[in-house]
């Protein structure tokens, strides 16, 4: 697909954009001629030095004042913020499980950050009338599972809501907000869980992979995404062919979610 140059002369920032579908996000924005500003905790798994790295911890206020004040010191301005930071390292174990802890950590990392983000960096898009942020969200926003990932889904539900909240509001003023919601996504980290997950049941990696997308419900593509599936999307919804589009939310799950 040709979509060389359409982002030429834009500066994005991607979080979370060091590995997985941050970093094949980070990567299409770049062949689309961006300029393209990742940020996380840890260094990139591989170096690309047309990517400029803010190491920062998003989950805390100060980590975002720091990428939010190097990103417009070092470039004057964001075009283009893709909020795809999440995370959940809660314990199994149902609502009983959890601590204060668990909910607090689980909601500053996938609401709140998004939250800093956008309050950094929307009032210079507003004075220029431009720009587009996008919001990865999850399917468990409106598919939770309860027994491990209770606060992760509940702050991904937040997340969709303020996203539509917001776009309502600065839309008009020539920004757009709009919200893509992948299912299961076939990255690494993913690959290490399932091995782990037929380890501890004495069973194969494709046997793990199938009691996965069980417990989804089925997915009817048969298989997770791949995170350059979800790169491609968010490359079109940033771009200008996609002018016309705000305040919408996207699920790319394979057709896991059973209902419209």
């Amino acid at each position: 697909m040709d979509y060389q140059n359409e982002l030429s002369g834009k500066i994005a920032l991607v979080t979370g954009g060091t590995k997985g579908t941050g970093r094949a996000i980070a990567e299409r924005l770049l062949k689309a001629g961006a300029k393209v500003i990742i940020t996380a905790r840890n260094a990139p798994e591989k170096e690309n030095s047309n990517l400029h790295f803010i190491p920062s911890d998003l989950s805390k206020a100060e980590g975002t004042q720091k990428v939010i004040s190097e990103v417009l010191s070092t470039y004057g301005r964001l075009d283009i913020l893709v909020n795809n930071l999440g995370s959940s390292v809660t314990p199994a174990g149902g609502f009983n499980a959890l601590s204060d802890e668990d909910w607090v950590s689980t909601l500053q990392a996938n609401l709140l950050a998004p939250v800093r983000l956008d309050r950094g960096f929307l009032p210079q898009m507003l004075d220029n009338k431009s720009g587009v942020i996008i919001h990865i969200a999850s399917i468990q926003g409106k598919l939770p599972l309860y027994d491990s990932t209770l606060p992760y889904a509940a702050a991904k539900a937040g997340l969709i809501n303020y996203s539509k909240s917001l776009s309502n509001e600065v839309t008009p003023k020539g920004v757009r907000v709009l919200t893509v919601s992948p299912g299961w996504i076939n990255t690494t980290a993913s690959k290490a869980w399932l091995g782990e997950i037929a380890r501890n049941a004495n069973s194969t990696v494709e046997e793990a992979k199938q009691s996965v997308m069980d417990a989804l419900g089925g997915i009817p593509y048969g298989r997770p995404a791949e995170p350059e599936e979800v790169a491609e999307l968010v490359g079109f919804l940033v771009s200008p062919r996609a002018s016309y589009l705000s305040g919408t939310e996207y699920v790319i799950d394979g057709g896991t979610v059973p209902t419209i």
